[in-house]
């Protein structure tokens, strides 16, 4: 839903997540125990006054203004209050391989690889072109470590970008994200050996590679939250 909440099956740890701009819900931390396993399907819609004022919003702008109407939801059906820490935590920071990268600059010709948005110019972001591999289209670095932080990696851990890479570029990853472990009930988990390897082979391919660090990362604390009546 463009200009509202439409969350199905989901918890609340996932919840905070969403209204916190985590990357996974394994950055919350002090949920009870209810609030991991219930499960709950939200729904709300903006107002037309404030539809219009996000229509005139950056999309950084829209998706803080949507994360703030989360947070106020949650303090009001659940009555959450939480802080924000920093903790040192494993991670995984994404360099330079040996050889240097191997990434080309964004495409700028006529017919990008993953065509052109409303506005006409290429659009950006990550795209599983076939069953095997996952195309990215005018992507940071930065873009590509948060993607990596994400459960469907399978690697368990933040991903850090040390690259020191400025630009955007276009490259294919010879690897398949594993969507199936942010579906309601999956649990998440971490890739197994030979699942792992494949994505650092992959990495290896565009000239980049993880290496395993300890960096402080941000989480959220719940300090208290109530299980919401029904409507």
């Amino acid at each position: 839903m463009p200009y509202g909440i439409d969350a199905a099956f989901v918890t609340l740890p996932m919840l905070v997540q969403r209204a916190y701009g985590l990357l996974s819900n394994d950055r919350v931390f002090g949920a009870p125990e209810w609030a991991k396993a219930d499960r709950f399907d939200i729904r709300a819609k903006m107002s037309e006054t404030d539809i219009s004022q996000m229509q005139k919003l950056s999309p950084t702008e829209a998706k803080t203004r949507r994360e703030l109407m989360m947070q106020a939801l949650l303090a009001e059906r659940f009555k959450l209050k939480v802080h924000s820490e920093t903790k040192q935590a494993p991670v995984y920071d994404l360099v330079v391989a040996k050889g240097g990268p191997k990434l080309k600059d964004a495409v700028t010709d006529a017919n990008p690889p993953m065509g052109k948005g409303e506005d006409g110019r290429p659009r950006t972001g990550f795209n599983q072109a076939t069953g095997s591999t996952e195309v990215a289209q005018g992507e940071s670095t930065r873009a590509l470590a948060d993607f990596l932080s994400q459960p469907v990696s399978g690697l368990g851990r933040p991903v850090v970008d040390k690259t020191g890479l400025t630009g955007a570029y276009d490259f294919t990853l010879n690897w398949v994200p594993h969507f199936d472990r942010i579906l309601p009930g999956s649990g998440g988990g971490s890739a197994s050996p030979d699942e792992a390897d494949s994505l650092f082979e992959a990495l290896q391919q565009i000239g980049l590679k993880l290496q395993p660090a300890t960096s402080p990362i941000d989480i959220i604390v719940i300090d208290h939250v109530e299980h919401p009546s029904e409507n």
